[in-house]
């Protein structure tokens, strides 16, 4: 089994990478998120995500891209804590790093055969639609319903035991 951090590669290797799976035959998802931190939402939906297809490739928001997302105080955890938690998963194969506030450039330079975006997005409302149908990219919603976030998470702690 390979390493967490082996599996974490620059924006050109994930080009070259896809372009040599899709050449093999493999089919080819990318799903994408901040992952400020991990929990078990996050987990279901790489699993979700990893059953659409041979090879996952999942693309972590930069920290620059987080904070403007998500607003002040985040990310908790900075790109590369969160990238290695996140290949860390036995489901994920792939980590790239990204900048933008969504992966539609990313789609257009990786071209992967299937985008999977989580439950809290309809196949009309995922950002990156119009992206996806131009480049005949399959959108597939994964996972389990939306009812846990990671501001939730911060939340209840803030609330202790007792609420």
């Amino acid at each position: 089994m390979r390493s967490a951090q082996s599996k974490i590669i620059d924006r050109q290797s994930a080009i070259a990478l896809v372009a040599r799976l899709k050449r093999e035959g493999k089919c080819v998802v990318l799903a994408n998120g901040c992952f400020d931190t991990l929990h078990v939402g996050h987990v279901r939906y790489l699993s979700g995500a990893k059953r659409e297809g041979d090879i996952l490739l999942v693309a972590v928001n930069a920290d620059a891209s987080v904070a403007c997302l998500k607003g002040p105080g985040r990310p908790v955890l900075d790109e590369q804590a969160r990238a290695q938690l996140v290949a860390a998963l036995r489901d994920v194969d792939y980590v790239v790093i990204f900048t933008e506030p969504d992966v539609a450039p990313l789609l257009e330079e990786l071209r992967p055969d299937v985008h999977a975006k989580g439950t809290d997005y309809t196949a009309e409302t995922v950002p990156e639609r119009a992206t996806s149908e131009r480049l005949g990219i399959r959108v597939a919603i994964v996972g389990d319903p939306k009812n846990h976030s990671t501001r939730d998470f911060f939340a209840s702690i803030r609330k202790g035991p007792n609420g």
